[in-house]
């Protein structure tokens, strides 16, 4: 497809905790962009992991750095762990697109796909910061042309592992890594898959924000994965997305804004 017939791709993140319940119109509706506008998934693995083994569960299993931020504690045996659920989760997405009449393809992000830098090394263990070795790693870069050709009718289903300087293969944040891929592919639109229906502000659903006032109230109020998520919004606006949506409808109501949280940059 030439530069001036550029359909601009369609990011999708798709939370980990709401994938097994999102409904079969939820999946025709997302074949139905699909077919018009190429289409990118990035998917998390939470749940998933969960219920392969209870030590996923356990508190222990999250750690705190020294700057308040929450990341799964990741040795090489949990790596192994998040593939092997990834590999499932992958074979389910794409048979569902498949059974649409979209093609599909996975990969897997660090297979040189997405970088990363060395992580903290810093955490909280109960009152105390200690030094530990945990496989993660923020986002460096996203290599898209490992993406090939984009087009409309074919899929892509990135699993957000990344490699660091090191050559270690590191997990990193899906919501994240999903605005890098977005900003790398040239999307008009990440939409955020969650299974919260929008952005609370002072327990008030907010259908509209733009990037600062979002970026504010993830400084002063927000916390978890909400966090995460503006976060990840302003980095895709700052790469050049043109709009993010949070919520956990369809995407054409997400879009439309009937339902979700959009931020745009003004």
């Amino acid at each position: 497809m030439s530069t001036a017939n550029r359909v601009a791709p369609l990011v999708v993140k798709l939370g980990g905790s709401c994938l097994d319940t999102l409904a079969e119109d939820w999946w025709d509706d997302l074949a139905g962009h699909g077919r018009v506008r190429p289409l990118v998934l990035v998917h998390g693995w939470s749940k998933p992991l969960k219920r392969l083994s209870s030590r996923y569960t356990d508190p222990s299993a999250i750690l705190r750095d020294r700057y308040g931020n929450q990341s799964r504690w990741t040795t090489p045996e949990v790596i192994e762990d998040i593939k092997t659920v990834s590999a499932d989760l992958g074979k389910e997405v794409i048979a569902r697109l498949e059974s649409r009449g979209l093609t599909a393809e996975r990969l897997i992000g660090s297979d040189g796909l997405v970088g990363a830098s060395e992580g903290e090394r810093w955490w909280w263990r109960g009152k105390e910061l200690v030094e530990l070795e945990n496989l993660v790693g923020p986002i460096t870069g996203v290599d898209a042309s490992l993406l090939g050709e984009l087009r409309p009718g074919h899929s892509h289903l990135v699993t957000p592992l990344a490699r660091n300087g090191a050559g270690q293969e590191v997990n990193t944040d899906a919501d994240r890594a999903a605005a890098a891929v977005a900003a790398a592919a040239g999307a008009g639109d990440l939409v955020l898959v969650t299974d919260v229906t929008h952005l609370l502000i002072d327990g008030e659903p907010v259908s509209s924000i733009t990037a600062e006032a979002a970026a504010g109230f993830r400084d002063r109020g927000a916390t978890g994965g909400m966090r995460k998520k503006l976060r990840a919004a302003g980095e895709a606006l700052d790469g050049g997305v043109e709009r993010v949506v949070i919520g956990s409808a369809p995407v054409t109501e997400l879009l439309a804004g009937r339902t979700g949280t959009v931020i745009t940059r003004a």
